[in-house]
């Protein structure tokens, strides 16, 4: 016989129940005593007659147990009691989205759009694990005291490939008021549908009311749903754009969860205070993250036969929404950036090495990407005890800094570098994590010749930290990354990352945007690929293009290298300068061509050349690739020469 919960039970030997906090579909949600942990938790139960409940239960507990994210209600446990089971949440001091609009009537568009950015985050998490919620409602959107979001009751989730079940019945799971139209019309839950809905739900915040109107029926709802028929938004300031992206009719037409995030982060970021917070709360979920490698393999010295990790390669967009903005600057023209704050300063005698941040600038973050100095976060005499170090600031991308070890002979035996990102990686393999500071220290496992470590700072980007053994005889590259990590943390524990000494030299690729370097026109060779589809990487010193369904993709990529040769692929004739290409060296169905811009002597006298590689991918022959490769690294040579004349 089943008897019905009460105060004072004990769940599984160790969770005592004080209070009904909540009640859904599947039964009531309790706070609970952790006897054995010291703890608040929720508790939520399957209504005792419901074998269905059950097993949304037990689907909640396997989906949302995967995730790992301060945005994400964490689930702890599953217990089954035989008549009874319970899923064990974590207990969120909180009140729902819905019943803050309840109490509050609209909200302003900056804290609609703060909470929009941190479960779109939420929704990048689930959706690479490959979860779709499928139930992303003002219900479901919890909001603590200080603002922070978190995305919980994942009751009808479903994961990708594996529990996908049709419905004989034709009944539409989900929230009528924000159920996506192709929900409505009988078609499965995907990971634009979770967009959608997240959409709907900002668009009630601000709005007071669903995209779909107000209605007396809910079969008036879904009738809109299946129809396409959205609301104009009256109200939503700055967050129109992006909510008429999220709002598409057409899943193919919406941005992915990534996306959607950019485009609510650009116009209504969560505040300082709440970014503190959720940085706190990440270094507790980072063990269980998964590593995303990265894409373009860095170009290494000769010395250097150790393959590096190679840049990440970004997700396809598809973002109707800014079209217009991105079409329109590359219509303008290339555009010349005053990258590092120089405007006017060599001509009219400024020391741009008294260029410092704004006294607003918080200790411990990157800042203005184009005048942050990566070399002023690492030093040579700091690693001297492994060794004759030298500083090494003109190699591979623009935003790197390397420390060479050499030995008596002087023979390059280690390499320490020090990479400044937009976006934080997402890790596997990792030893530890700690706090210092505003900072969280990310320690990765050795992997072989290389050890990496990386330094979240508080404006939600990373700097990497790389010790690499060169030769038989070699410091320990870990160590070595812990000392240039130490000195890292060192030097942001006063202020944020150091502004560079002076402006890029006139002709210098660093003055550009990679994204002015090809339009709609060129991006044709490629068919598919779209000017809106675009990624800008760090300091916009690279920049990639994709076409909706992610199969194709052009990327442009700064760098530097001691000198381009046939060891860098084979030789082809680009606009009449000597490049080199080389297929499926990003990965597989690619080429890459590398062309150089300048040559210069850097810091220490030796000769640098300056270069571009241009990568397409596709599912095309090798040849075909490289042909078109060549042809778009062509047209950017000549943009080069429009804006940089001088080689």
């Amino acid at each position: 016989m089943r008897v019905t919960p009460a105060a004072g039970d004990r769940i599984d030997g160790r969770y005592l129940l004080h209070e009904p906090i909540g009640t859904g579909g599947m039964g009531v949600v309790w706070r609970a005593w952790d006897e054995r942990l010291q703890r608040w938790v929720a508790v939520k139960c399957a209504r005792l007659d419901d074998d269905r409940a059950t097993r949304r239960l037990m689907g909640e507990a396997r989906n949302a147990g995967r995730l790992h994210h301060p945005n994400i209600v964490a689930v702890f446990d599953y217990v089954d009691e035989g008549t009874t089971c319970w899923i064990i949440m974590e207990y969120v001091p909180s009140r729902s989205l819905a019943q803050i609009m309840a109490e509050r009537g609209p909200l302003a568009p900056e804290e609609a759009g703060s909470i929009g950015c941190q479960i779109a985050d939420a929704l990048v998490k689930s959706h690479s694990a490959g979860v779709v919620h499928g139930d992303v409602t003002p219900e479901n959107i919890l909001v603590t005291e200080e603002g922070v979001a978190r995305l919980t009751d994942f009751g009808i989730s479903r994961a990708l490939g594996h529990d996908v079940t049709q419905s004989t019945t034709g009944t539409v799971r989900g929230k009528p008021r924000y159920l996506a139209p192709e929900l409505a019309k009988g078609q499965a839950a995907g990971e634009k549908a979770d967009v959608f809905s997240l959409g709907a739900s900002l668009f009630a915040a601000v709005e007071g009311q669903s995209p779909y109107g107000e209605a007396e029926h809910l079969m008036t709802y879904l009738a809109r749903a299946v129809e396409g028929h959205i609301e104009p938004a009256r109200r939503a300031g700055q967050l129109a754009e992006p909510l008429a992206a999220l709002l598409a009719v057409e899943p193919g037409d919406r941005p992915d969860a990534a996306r959607a995030r950019k485009l609510l982060t650009r116009v209504a970021p969560p505040p300082a205070h709440i970014q503190e917070r959720l940085d706190d709360r990440r270094t507790l979920d980072l063990a269980s993250s998964t590593l995303r490698l990265g894409r373009l393999s860095r170009r290494t010295r000769d010395v250097l036969t150790l393959p590096l990790p190679r840049r990440v390669r970004r997700r396809p967009l598809a973002i109707a929404a800014v079209a217009l903005v991105t079409t329109g600057a590359v219509a303008a023209g290339l555009v010349l950036l005053d990258p590092w704050g120089s405007k006017g300063a060599q001509h009219k005698g400024v020391d741009l090495a008294d260029a410092k941040p704004s006294a607003s600038a918080r200790a411990g973050t990157i800042g203005d990407e184009r005048t942050a100095d990566p070399c002023a976060l690492i030093d040579a005499a700091s690693l001297s005890r492994f060794g004759h170090t030298v500083l090494d600031p003109d190699y591979g991308e623009i935003d790197r800094c390397d420390v060479l070890v050499r030995n008596t002979s002087g023979d390059d035996t280690a390499d320490v570098q020090v990479n400044l990102d937009s976006d934080r990686d997402d890790f596997d393999d990792i030893r530890s994590t700690r706090l210092v500071g505003g900072l969280t220290v990310v320690t990765l496992d050795r992997d072989g010749k290389s050890c990496e470590r990386a330094v979240l700072t508080p404006d939600g980007k990373q700097i990497r930290v790389d010790g690499r053994q060169l030769a038989t005889a070699s410091p320990d590259p870990c160590q070595l990354a812990d000392a240039a990590t130490d000195h890292v943390v060192g030097v942001l524990a006063d202020g944020p990352v150091p502004r560079r000494a002076s402006a890029p030299d006139a002709n210098s690729l660093a003055r550009l945007d990679a994204c002015t370097l090809l339009d709609a026109t060129a991006l044709a060779r490629l068919p598919g690929v779209q000017v809106a589809n675009q990624d800008r990487g760090f300091g916009s010193w690279d920049c990639d293009w994709s076409s909706d369904d992610g199969k194709r993709e052009v990327e442009i990529q700064f760098s530097r290298d001691n000198s381009l040769d046939a060891d860098d692929g084979h030789p082809v004739d680009v606009a009449g300068v000597r490049s080199y290409s080389v297929a499926d060296e990003a990965e597989d169905d690619s080429c890459t061509v590398r062309t150089p811009h300048r040559t210069y002597p850097d810091s220490v006298g030796e000769n640098t050349t300056e270069l571009f590689h241009l990568t397409v991918y596709a599912p095309q022959p090798s040849r075909q690739l490289c042909d078109t490769a060549a042809e778009l690294a062509g047209t950017v040579v000549g943009n080069l020469a429009k804006r940089l004349p001088v080689r």
